[in-house]
């Protein structure tokens, strides 16, 4: 089972799609700013990419500069703000059942298989 953490308003995450369409590859669209993901779905796959989940926030983004960038927070506090502002999460994330990767640039994904 592959699924991708996608954003469809992302070129980014438009091109990770379409690698794994040329790679021809069958998965499971995940379209995480409409159908949140739980906590424990988010744990799962910082797991998989093994990372904190400092490592998958979009820094660039004004949510996380305007609200969180200065601040010391603990792994239990980013998951969580993670898990509240999905835009936050770097995209696209392709998830395997035994690991995962952020698509950035997107044809890391093909070293995925």
């Amino acid at each position: 089972m592959i699924e991708i953490l996608h954003n469809p308003r992302c070129g980014k995450s438009r091109e990770g799609k379409a690698i794994l369409d040329e790679l021809g590859k069958e998965y499971e669209i995940v379209n995480y700013l409409k159908e949140p993901i739980s906590e424990s779905k988010l744990e799962e796959i910082l797991k998989k990419l093994k990372c904190s989940a400092q490592a998958i926030i979009r820094t660039k983004e004004p949510l996380w500069i305007t609200q969180y960038k200065d601040k010391n927070l603990s792994e239990k506090q980013l998951i969580q703000i993670l898990l509240e502002n999905p835009i936050l999460i770097e995209r696209p994330i392709v998830i395997t059942d035994s690991k995962a990767i952020v698509g950035r640039p997107p044809v890391l994904i093909k070293t995925l298989f």
